[in-house]
């Protein structure tokens, strides 16, 4: 595209080479007639004119072209502007759908903390209930032994000795007889003990965890093991890994003072493995109960075989019979058609040919 400044300015240029070149030639031709000049003058001031004309019109079709391409160009920038809105819009709006999903499951999260923070605050204050807290270990032993046991194996507050009541009795036969299992929860000293902030503190704590833990094997010992009535050792069920965990890490001594006590002390893992094994056992039991029915029924099972084979033998012989029979029927047949076949050979008068039949 060429300058639109340059033809204004050749315009000037020439209007000065114009002048220029007049007083050179009034310079030059001074003794000349005026007439002579002004002749002159008219024909550049003439040639001058046409010159301006045709750099206007030249100017006004730059003008014209140079307006055009400002239009395209704005039109087409416009449409970029418009295509880049769209898109952005686009993208907003996508970026927004998402931003509401991902608010939507934030909101859903938090109700599910907001949820899990109310069960623990409320697990929380029936743990620091000792009766609510003994109830909580109660159930979740109900829990493990319902799974586990069938209904009669057990049975929940049952009565024992001298007016007691044990949370669980598993019912097995002599030996080893009916175990008794009690829930208990020290969790007091257990939280003294993992609150603890120096070695003296510590060792304070552990002394009360270790007395709270061999004060319940002592209570077991002496209200549920009775004898005649239960088996000679009892289950102290703790309802926590984290205090069993505890106890058989740290608290070694804690532990063999209960097995002399004839306590075992479980937690749920264990409890699941030891009732198990009970049920093995109860298996077992009732196989022995029902081994003079099996034998019985064993004895009716060889009568009945033995009955089925004289059946057997009698149906084979009636089936051997049958055999002779038909075997009897094709001779007396045979004898029919050959004696058939005489009648009809003499009706013929082909007597000479006729054989006695046996």
């Amino acid at each position: 595209m060429e300058n639109p400044f340059l033809f204004p300015v050749l315009a000037g240029a020439l209007a000065l080479g114009v002048g220029v070149l007049v007083t050179w030639l009034v310079l030059r031709t001074g003794s000349a007639s005026s007439g002579e000049l002004s002749g002159r003058l008219a024909q550049m001031a003439d040639s001058l004119a046409a010159q301006q004309a045709q750099l206007a019109e030249r100017l006004q079709s730059q003008e014209r072209q140079l307006g055009r391409v400002l239009e395209e160009r704005l039109s087409d920038m416009g449409k970029r502007l418009n295509d880049g809105l769209d898109q952005s819009s686009l993208r907003t709006g996508a970026t927004l759908s998402e931003l509401r999903e991902r608010l939507a499951v934030i909101d859903s999260a938090q109700a599910n903390i907001a949820q899990l923070s109310e069960r623990m605050v409320s697990l929380q204050d029936i743990l620091s209930n000792k009766q609510a807290r003994g109830a909580f270990g109660e159930i979740q032993l109900q829990d493990l032994i319902s799974q586990v046991l069938p209904p009669q194996a057990y049975e929940f507050q049952a009565p024992i000795g001298e007016r007691r009541r044990v949370d669980c009795l598993i019912k097995l036969p002599r030996p080893p007889g009916s175990i008794a299992i009690d829930a208990k929860f020290p969790l007091e000293s257990f939280h003294q003990l993992r609150s603890a902030k120096d070695d003296a503190e510590r060792t304070q704590a552990g002394r009360a965890f270790a007395t709270a833990v061999l004060t319940h094997v002592r209570d077991i010992s002496e209200k549920y093991i009775v004898p005649g009535e239960t088996a000679e050792s009892a289950l102290m069920f703790l309802p926590s890994e984290s205090v069993y965990a505890e106890l058989y890490a740290n608290f070694p001594e804690v532990v063999e003072k209960s097995y002399r006590a004839r306590v075992w002390i479980v937690s749920p893992t264990t409890l699941m493995a030891t009732l198990t094994t009970i049920r093995a056992v109860l298996k077992d039991a009732r196989m022995r109960e029902q081994a003079d029915v099996i034998q019985a029924q064993v004895r009716h099972l060889l009568d009945d075989v033995k009955r089925l084979a004289e059946r057997a033998g009698n149906l084979e012989k009636h089936f051997t019979q049958a055999s002779d029979d038909l075997r009897l029927l094709k001779v007396s047949v045979d004898k029919v058609v050959r004696h058939s076949e005489q009648v009809e050979a003499i009706q013929l008068g082909d007597s000479g040919k006729t054989e006695d039949v046996v």
